[in-house]
C-alpha cells in the first residue's frame, strides 16, 4: 500500500503532491494542538484555512501546467496512441484530486474544532 502511494505522489508530479503532503502533514499537526490546546482567538484556525485553500489552488495549478506539458507534447508527436493520451491526463488529474482530498480533510477537522468550541 505504501509503495502505491508512493507511485500516485509521483506520477502526480512531484513539484506538486509533495508539497501538498507537506501541508496536510502541517495542517494535522495545527489541528491535533488546536484540539489539544486550544484556540481562543481562532489565529490557528484562519491559518488552517489559508493553508487548505492554498493546498487546493496549488493542485489546480499543477493540473494547468501538467495539462499545458501534455497539449505541447501531443502537438509536437506525430501518430500519438490513446494509452499515451490517458495517461497523460491522469497523471494532469491527480494533482487537483489529491489537492481537493486534503481541502476536504482539512475542512472537516476545521468543522469538528467549531463544534467542540461550541459544546
Amino acid at each position: 500500500m505504501n509503495f502505491l502511494f508512493m507511485n500516485i505522489l509521483y506520477e502526480g508530479g512531484p513539484e506538486f503532491m509533495y508539497p501538498m503532503m507537506i501541508l496536510l502533514i502541517l495542517c494535522i499537526i495545527l489541528l491535533i494542538k488546536s484540539f489539544m490546546d486550544g484556540d481562543k482567538k481562532g489565529k490557528k484556525q484562519k491559518i488552517i484555512g489559508h493553508l487548505s485553500l492554498f493546498t487546493l489552488v496549488w493542485g489546480f495549478l499543477g493540473f494547468m501546467i501538467n495539462m499545458i506539458w501534455a497539449f505541447d507534447s501531443i502537438s509536437i508527436a506525430t501518430g500519438i496512441n490513446h494509452s499515451v493520451l490517458a495517461v497523460g491526463l491522469k497523471e494532469a488529474l491527480l494533482s487537483p484530486t489529491f489537492g481537493m482530498l486534503v481541502f476536504l480533510i482539512v475542512r472537516l477537522g476545521l468543522i469538528a474544532l467549531n463544534l467542540k468550541k461550541q459544546h
